[in-house]
């Protein structure tokens, strides 16, 4: 590839509106255009790397014996309305003029359980199938270029199976899979449990990508023997330090003490021994979940703890109408909603809301003063015990590049999925769900693999694998030399020839900022002593190299 001829938009500052290191140099590099908000184009260089991504994951996925087909995006209401998934705020709905109702999925389970309905006997099975397509989701803030987007590609797979352990047997293959592709693609990742979410089922499992940009937080302990997502992760909180107990619940005075904080602060106590009290609605009815004063709520627990229902926090007249004081000053003492207490709060005397604006309760204690109903509802946080080890957690910002289902039967039963199983009887087929962003990998890799002058791609990725710099493109001489040297490596490689009639210095910063692994400089000194300088992208140690022994030299550095 001609530099000269290539669509090449390179920037020399950063996008206003970009705070990820991927979206600054995605766009810097001409990787890719914003065309709105979360909906990108990728150009010809952006396109290369996305489609050895692509490769990467078509690989592996017919090696374990994956089917690649290709569904629609278009896709009938009536299938999502069946799943009961329809009405999921993310999802983009549409009419066709004859006023006939469709979705533009996020993801395919719907439409690759309808086709698995032509799955009529045990023999069939197991079955994998699996296609890239693109997927539609009315993300309401799309962010960081390619990690939070409206419009992308995903390689979804799905598993059909006879019964769970043999949907085990599927699991395990695409974990695997999973696990090879992001080691090619040169990705650190962690394979941790995760939530099922909108998706449902049994187990799900994530492949955290650890990135500053991104959203989700991985949990690992310091002895590398746990990691999960911070989501789904346990830890045990340090003890409080309580104080004295007391025979009965006392009422304090707290003027505008409204925080924990400014409680512990006025009171003289340890904030590990106060309780934090957080209404929450949940359908038409409010709840009362409490956290330990230091901890934080874990909304996508609570609402697993109530049964999947969705939880919102409670409004101020709603606060009041319902504890007759504002929210900095209510507790679980003598209310008449449930109450759902964290795990982590352990007998003890606590201080807690007395329901009385500006006034505290202490030396309440639980199972005492107040009978609740006990979930995991905190979030971990750095610190905490692994419940391995005991030793230390710690959280980090990570990218999801991957998600695994065991989705079970909830598909195929709600869209007619059945076979007839060897002892004659009709049974539901068990189905597993198997995702992986090829626009989140390169953000992830980006993320992971740069330096202040720009990215430094794995090769397997890259868009080209060595970048050739001609200095005077307009010397016929060197021009010649550095098309021998094109000649020469492009048998085996993939060559970028900068032949653009550009100042060194812009040649030399476009080449830092595309990220090529090799790149290899062809000036007027190469006329004089026949060599060129060969520069490793990711150590920048430059050597100069004779012309006849350039092919071996790229060789040992990829």
């Amino acid at each position: 590839m001609r530099a000269s001829q290539l669509f090449l938009p390179t920037l020399r500052t950063d996008p206003a509106d970009a705070d990820a290191v991927s979206h600054k140099l995605l766009v810097r590099g001409g990787f890719i255009r914003q065309l709105a908000a979360g909906v990108w184009t990728y150009l010809p260089l952006g396109w290369r790397v996305h489609e050895k991504v692509v490769q990467i994951i078509r690989e592996e996925m017919n090696a374990i014996g994956g089917q690649e087909f290709r569904a629609p995006l278009l896709t009938p209401a009536e299938l999502w309305k069946a799943s009961g998934r329809y009405d999921i705020p993310e999802v983009f709905h549409l009419e066709d003029r004859n006023g006939r109702e469709y979705v533009l999925p996020m993801t395919h389970e719907e439409t690759f359980a309808f086709h698995a309905r032509e799955l009529q006997s045990y023999k069939q099975l197991p079955q994998i199938w699996y296609h890239f397509g693109v997927k539609e989701r009315d993300e309401p803030r799309p962010r960081a270029g390619l990690i939070r987007v409206r419009e992308f590609i995903m390689k979804d797979a799905y598993s059909f199976d006879r019964d769970e352990s043999t949907l085990d047997v599927s699991y395990e293959k695409h974990r695997e899979a999973y696990e090879r592709i992001f080691a090619r693609a040169g990705l650190e990742t962690y394979f941790v449990e995760a939530e099922v979410g909108i998706m449902g089922g049994s187990a799900s499992d994530d492949f955290l990508a650890p990135a500053e940009a991104g959203e989700n937080e991985l949990v690992t302990c310091e002895n590398g023997d746990y990691a999960a997502d911070a989501e789904i992760a346990r830890g045990a909180p340090s003890p409080p330090d309580f104080p004295a107990p007391l025979p009965a619940p006392e009422l304090v005075a707290t003027p505008d003490a409204k925080t924990i904080e400014a409680v512990s602060a006025q009171l003289g106590i340890d904030p590990r021994a106060t309780i934090k009290a957080m209404p929450m609605v949940t359908g038409d009815r409010v709840v009362l979940a409490l956290v330990r004063g230091d901890d934080r709520l874990n909304e996508e627990r609570l609402t697993g703890a109530l049964g999947g229902t969705a939880v919102r926090p409670a409004e101020d007249e709603e606060i009041r109408a319902t504890f007759g004081a504002d929210g900095g000053s209510i507790g679980p003492v003598d209310v008449q909603v449930e109450v759902i207490a964290d795990r982590g709060i352990t007998p003890g005397p606590y201080v807690v809301g007395a329901n009385r604006d500006g006034w505290h309760l202490r030396g309440v204690e639980p199972g005492r003063d107040f009978e609740p109903r006990y979930a995991e509802i905190r979030q971990v946080k750095p610190g905490d015990a692994c419940p391995i080890c005991g030793g230390r957690l710690s959280i980090q910002p990570a990218i999801e590049v991957g998600h695994i289902f065991k989705l079970g039967t909830r598909y195929p039963n709600a869209i007619g999925a059945r076979f007839l199983d060897e002892d004659g009887t009709e049974k539901p087929i068990v189905m597993g769900s198997y995702g992986i962003g090829p626009g989140r990998m390169m953000a992830a890799a980006i993320e992971q693999h740069h330096d202040d002058r720009g990215i430094t791609w794995p090769r397997a990725i890259a868009p080209f694998d060595v970048h050739v710099v001609s200095l005077d493109a307009g010397n016929a001489e060197i021009k010649a030399a550095a098309e021998a040297v094109e000649a020469e490596l492009s048998g085996s490689y993939e060559i970028l020839l900068d032949d653009r009639d550009l100042r060194p210095g812009e040649k030399f910063a476009d080449a830092d900022l595309i990220g090529c692994p090799v790149r290899i400089t062809v000036g007027r000194k190469t006329l004089e002593d026949g060599a060129v300088d060969v520069r490793p992208r990711a150590t920048g140690d430059e050597v100069r190299v004779a012309l006849s022994a350039v092919g071996g030299t790229v060789a040992e550095i990829l």
